[in-house]
């Protein structure tokens, strides 16, 4: 009980604001983090984890049966959920996925705003240990527990300047990791069609979130990647904005 008060005094403490030199540091490793190959092939493993997370708890709340979570070596990820196949509930579960990190990246921009980088963090830790309950492969395992770990020592055992730091280096990442993986979305479709194209055939068989939202609702896939891309640029602006340093 000790332990657990002390936990919960740790993640309930306010922190003063960062320094506007660290914060726009942190800023700036993000930026690299999100926008640049190397990085954004790490930066990615956290996004698609959020991504899934916000298709499956969408899934619950749309009254809908979670069957799993798989995470892949390649960044990418399915959820597996049962229920009618068609419908609002189909259509809000698959709608979630491409916004979830920017969304999550925002609260975290509040949260962090208003001094609660603890607590920030040690709610990403409780959604990776949700997430182990329905992960159900190994890579995905280690993704998550990887993460969950590494975020919940530095919230444990860092001192204070470097835990609210490392709170802005992981919004940030967010907000703008979220926006990259809609361009690099609709890169994939290009590539897609045109290799089907090249074959003689019709890209009629991708099946991305957008392209299964299309076939859905007869919305055109290129409207779902604008609505989600128009989403996570508010939420980057938004958040940026809750969180500019002030000198």
């Amino acid at each position: 009980m000790e332990l657990l008060a002390d936990l919960w005094a740790r993640a309930t403490a306010a922190h003063a604001p960062l320094d506007w030199p660290v914060a726009l540091a942190m800023a700036g490793v993000a930026l690299v983090l999100a926008w640049t190959p190397p990085g954004y092939r790490v930066v990615r493993h956290v996004v698609t984890l959020v991504h899934e997370a916000g298709h499956a708890l969408v899934a619950v709340l749309a009254g809908r049966r979670l069957s799993g979570i798989r995470l892949h070596s390649d960044t990418s990820g399915v959820t597996l959920s049962r229920g009618r196949p068609r419908g609002l509930g189909m259509v809000l579960t698959l709608a979630a996925g491409y916004p979830a990190p920017a969304l999550v990246g925002l609260a975290g921009a509040w949260l962090v705003g208003a001094g609660y980088a603890a607590g920030w963090l040690w709610l990403l830790v409780l959604t990776c240990a949700l997430m182990l309950l329905m992960i159900r492969n190994l890579y995905g395992l280690w993704v998550v527990l990887a993460t969950g770990v590494a975020v919940g020592a530095l919230s444990w055992l860092a001192s204070t300047v470097v835990l609210v730091a490392a709170a802005h280096l992981v919004v940030f990442s967010l907000l703008l990791a979220a926006p990259r993986s809609v361009v690099e979305l609709q890169r994939q479709r290009h590539r897609m069609r045109r290799a089907a194209g090249g074959r003689g055939g019709s890209a009629a068989g991708l099946a991305s979130d957008v392209d299964q939202l299309s076939r859905l609702t007869h919305v055109p896939a290129a409207v779902w990647t604008g609505v989600f891309w128009l989403v996570c640029v508010g939420c980057l602006v938004t958040g940026g904005w809750m969180l500019a340093p002030v000198p």
